[in-house]
């Protein structure tokens, strides 16, 4: 199943570093994101854009997870002349992520 059938995503952007936020619809599928929505997961589905470290941090009582993506947007949006490489292109690409099913 894709993140977007669970989730929807929240960004933003500052200097050279992403900040997204992966918000379960329902809380109940929150552990579930948890389990497999990794740091390592983020960062190999998002390369080559993260060149740095990825952070994630819990917040179980909103249902989210926030991801902090360093060295990825090749300098700041208004240095960079890459195509979009700001942080609500690389929110979109994060909901096609592949969940496996909790059976």
């Amino acid at each position: 199943m894709l993140l977007h059938a669970l989730a929807h995503t929240r960004s933003g952007d500052k200097g050279n570093t992403a900040n997204l936020s992966v918000i379960a619809y329902e809380k109940s599928d929150y552990p579930r994101l948890a389990r497999y929505l990794t740091a390592e997961r983020v960062k190999a589905h998002l390369a080559p854009h993260v060149r740095g470290a990825v952070e994630r941090h819990l917040m179980p009582e909103v249902g989210a997870l926030n991801f902090v993506l360093h060295d990825t947007l090749r300098g700041g949006v208004t240095r960079s002349l890459a195509m979009d490489p700001h942080g609500k292109s690389l929110s979109s690409a994060l909901l096609t992520l592949d969940i496996p099913d909790d059976a």
